[in-house]
């Protein structure tokens, strides 16, 4: 498609989004109206939001639109399954400069929509605005489907803490944009597009996980969260942690110990979750650390002490992101 966002004009450029959606059964009514209908047959919904801003969150030298588009609905929607929920919806607020290509846009829509059709959710609506730094603003929805929530508070001494996804990927691929590389590819790719676990999340809190998080900020920082939400202490035993061969071969060239990824990159938005210690765990979790009574010690430690290296994403605080 040829030509500029604003050649094309705000309706225009609607209209075009909106022809490259699909849906589900969970929407009554899709984009079009004055607001979507979603189904919500547990009568609870759960709704996450972030913000991707150019030049902050992503860099389009490093990341094509639809890149861009798959990791927001990404980032979202395993938000969503950190709560044991099943995502069902999504919307979109994008602002766009005026001389922006159509293409650009278009291309984020067909990411978003891809990515939603992964977790089995949809796009059903959003605003679009003009503006000098694109933004992309994502609210995503869930149900329940009658099971509660799990949140970051339940965590209890003796629990197992258990892990599911990628660590460590999306660290050691910005690593190597960040040095002018594009391989190997298979680290890249998991910066450009991460691939939460989605169906483990709901299927935990079937298992009985007592807290749950998506890995964000870091799994370090984000069990973070849990162990002050739940007044307890995490210890992660490094030795438990699988490190791939060519992370290891990152690290050397680079000159970063590749645990530094694992431990505090984020981004990969794998699942990490705790469970009581009887539970019988699929192949596909890892257990990792184990839930203790609180301390003097800080709330989490590695192998028993202190984790002293920097780490952890914060969004007042880091450098450009992706």
């Amino acid at each position: 498609m040829k030509g500029t966002v604003g050649e094309l004009g705000e309706f225009g450029l609607i209209r075009e989004l909106t022809s490259r959606l699909t849906t589900t059964p969970a929407v009554r009514v899709g984009p079009g109206d004055d607001a979507a209908v979603v189904a919500a047959p547990d009568r609870r919904v759960v709704a996450s939001t972030d913000i991707l801003v150019e030049g902050r969150h992503f860099r389009r030298d490093w990341s094509t639109a639809y890149d861009v588009g798959r990791k927001a609905a990404a980032q979202n929607l395993a938000d969503i399954a950190a709560m044991g929920a099943v995502p069902t919806a999504l919307l979109l607020g994008l602002v766009v400069p005026a001389e922006l290509p159509v293409t650009w846009p278009t291309e984020l829509m067909d990411g978003l929509r891809d990515e939603c059709q992964v977790a089995g959710a949809s796009v059903v609506g959003g605003d679009v605005v003009r503006g000098d730094t694109i933004t992309v603003s994502i609210t995503a929805l869930g149900d329940l489907r009658n099971q509660e929530p799990v949140t970051r508070a339940g965590a209890q001494p003796g629990d197992l803490v258990a892990v599911t996804g990628w660590l460590g990927w999306s660290a050691a691929g910005f690593a190597v944009l960040s040095r002018g590389f594009r391989s190997p590819r298979a680290f890249v790719e998991a910066h450009r597009r991460p691939e939460p676990p989605y169906h483990a999340g709901p299927a935990a809190a079937g298992l009985g996980a007592t807290a749950m998080c998506d890995v964000s900020d870091g799994l370090i920082a984000d069990l973070g969260h849990i162990a002050e939400a739940s007044k307890v202490r995490i210890d992660v035993r490094s030795g438990q942690i699988d490190i791939p061969t060519q992370m290891n071969d990152i690290g050397q060239a680079v000159g970063v110990d590749p645990m530094q990824w694992v431990l505090t990159g984020g981004e990969d938005h794998a699942i990490v979750a705790t469970f009581p210690p009887d539970v019988k765990l699929p192949a596909r979790w890892k257990v990792i650390g184990e839930v203790l009574n609180p301390s003097a010690l800080p709330q989490v430690t590695v192998d028993g002490a202190p984790w002293t290296s920097k780490g952890g994403w914060d969004h007042f605080a880091g450098d450009v992101e992706s």
